[in-house]
């Protein structure tokens, strides 16, 4: 393909991007297709020869498209946003396009200086504590990860491999092994599966402690945990709080937790990947009061923020704790001496090989402006609120528990079996898409404003159409008794009543 061609493929592929968004109402918001669908549809082998990118646009109207589930669709309501936007997806064309490897600093200068530029801009947005920053006199600095599960399990394999440190100094006839062997991490119950799976792939015990009433991980389980696990020969050694959790979007008290894992010298990172986004609003930064207890915090861009995956922000108190866990060298890797304040990123984290990310995020911000996108995480909470407000007016359900964020979970008042079946058949119909949650032992059901092209007209559609479903399960409620015998309203008795 010479240089004309990219030009007509490209400018043909951005015509089919830009289109689809703008109609992308037009889709039902998941594919009517079965497993293995595609497998049928594509050859067994690689083709031979040469293609023309025509029948590439073609074949990919014809086979991909229909096997997509629209998670940018304003009536996807499932999980949590995956960030997009324009001004993202010109960020990832210039990364792409330039194809550099940024793995030390020589390797791509603007890869690395980039990167810690946005990363102290988001801090400062964030309003994160200065030494968490890389312009702070510390040795804190930010790196933009793949994703908050990766993030998490950085921050496992580096505590680990302190801890092991400091007992060892300390005690110099003490066995590696078997120091890891006894070292525990701590968690919610409400955490992200990715929080868990972390302990698995770092080989490391992970305790998930029953949350409060709220979904909260409070300080005095924590404790609890911590003095039992001592007291066994035990070592505490790692704690994910969760600001925003999945299911319920929950805010761990970190002025509860970061005390305790202070005085027992445990590393507390802080996983807030959906939810983080929000402290670019100052009226939402008492959610993670505590913060400066913290060794390291995280959040995705690539959620809330309009960032294309992947980046994953990561912030630590001291880099050095990275280097020393993570630092692997060889001669072909030596690089020129650089300023102390410059990173070298491949002692940040796991692959060797990193992605000009920092491009995406720069022209995020650059476009939008720090107020656009406070503007842009306001009007989705609010679109939450319309939301919940909607529910709340048709007395068969029940929002609960209060609406977060953009999370408004909601449930039917006649018991789980009928709320499941009413999220079934919204999912089957595929016009609205949804998942489940739990809350206080209930079935609930939530619902995300995901897309950044929803509308109130959107939340609506979506309401609308579970109200309908609803219609046809469970008859609506009579808000006034009718003055009837009291064996005629017995044999009368909501439909709804009869399925708990």
């Amino acid at each position: 393909m010479d240089s004309q061609q990219f030009r007509e493929f490209g400018k043909a592929a951005i015509d089919l991007v830009a289109d689809y968004i703008d109609n992308i109402r037009e889709w039902e918001v998941l594919p009517s297709v079965e497993p293995g669908y595609l497998l049928d549809m594509q050859p067994e082998n690689a083709p031979e020869e040469p293609g023309d990118w025509k029948d590439i646009i073609k074949d990919f109207n014809q086979t991909v498209m229909p096997g997509v589930t629209h998670w940018q669709s304003p009536r996807f309501h499932a999980f949590y946003p995956t960030g997009s936007s324009y001004a993202s997806i010109v960020g990832n064309i210039l990364a792409d396009g330039l194809g550099v490897m940024g793995f030390s600093w020589l390797s791509s200068p603007a890869c690395t200086e980039l990167e810690v530029v946005t990363m102290n801009w988001l801090g400062k947005l964030l309003g994160l504590p200065e030494e968490f920053l890389n312009c702070s006199p510390g040795r804190g600095g930010g790196i933009i990860q793949g994703s908050a599960s990766e993030a998490t399990l950085v921050g496992l394999l580096v505590a680990k491999e302190k801890t092991v440190r400091k007992l060892m100094k300390n005690n110099p006839s003490l066995d590696e092994g078997g120091i890891k062997a006894k070292l525990i991490a701590y968690t919610s119950d409400q955490c992200n599966s990715s929080v868990e799976k972390s302990g698995l792939l770092g080989s490391m015990k992970m305790r998930l402690l029953k949350a409060d009433a709220d979904g909260r991980l409070r300080g005095e389980t924590l404790k609890k945990a911590f003095d039992e696990d001592l007291a066994q020969g035990l070592i505490p050694c790692y704690v994910i709080a969760n600001l925003g959790t999945t299911g319920t979007c929950a805010f761990d008290p970190l002025y509860e937790l970061g005390p305790i894992c202070n005085e027992y010298d445990v590393w507390l990172h802080v996983d807030a990947a959906y939810a983080g986004a929000a402290f670019i609003c100052p009226e939402y930064r008492h959610l993670m009061r505590g913060v400066e207890f913290a060794d390291s915090f995280d959040f995705n861009p690539h959620k809330w923020l309009l960032v294309n995956f992947d980046c994953s922000a990561m912030w630590v108190k001291d880099g050095l704790d990275l280097i020393k866990a993570f630092d692997v060298q060889r001669i072909y890797l030596d690089d020129i001496k650089t300023d102390t304040k410059i990173p070298d990123y491949r002692h940040w984290q796991i692959p060797l090989g990193r992605r000009f990310r920092a491009l995406k995020l720069w022209t995020v911000m650059k476009i939008y402006g720090a107020e656009r996108l406070r503007t842009h995480i306001r009007e989705q909470i609010d679109l939450a609120q319309y939301f919940a407000k909607l529910v709340r007016s048709d007395a068969r359900f029940v929002v609960e528990p209060e609406p977060s964020m953009g999370l408004v979970c909601f449930r039917l008042k006649s018991g789980d079996k009928i709320t499941k079946t009413l999220l079934e058949n919204l999912t089957n119909k595929k016009k609205v898409f949804m998942v489940a949650g739990s809350y206080r032992g209930r079935y609930i059901i939530r619902f995300v404003v995901c897309s950044r092209v929803t509308k109130k007209e959107d939340i609506e559609f979506s309401w609308n159409n579970i109200k309908e479903e609803a219609d046809l399960i469970c008859t609506p409620e009579v808000h006034e008794k009718p003055k009837i015998p009291a064996l005629q309203h017995i044999e009368t008795i909501n439909i709804c009543e009869k399925s708990k």
